[in-house]
């Protein structure tokens, strides 16, 4: 998880927004338009803007989060589009 993530304390802040959302993955905001079905958390860290975009699959047996792409907040729903 967050291989290409070498700084331990922004993984770590990472780690702790996916913690949260395990707990309740509605925190996060949904997005509406060509994002629709997609939700974000924003996450910052040594004055930078993250972003972590996510689906939840609702399940009988509970919500499942589907990490689908974090990054730097420049550019990132441009980039979330081209993936989509």
């Amino acid at each position: 998880m967050f291989k290409k993530i070498k700084d331990k304390k922004l993984k770590q802040h990472f780690r702790d927004a996916i913690e949260k959302l395990r707990k309740n993955p509605y925190d996060g905001k949904a997005k509406t338009g060509d994002l629709r079905g997609i939700h974000s958390i924003d996450i910052y860290y040594n004055r930078t803007n993250y972003e972590l975009a996510y689906r939840i699959s609702e399940l009988e047996s509970g919500d499942i989060i589907i990490v689908i792409m974090a990054g730097t907040r420049e550019n990132f729903y441009k980039e979330l589009k081209k993936y989509l």
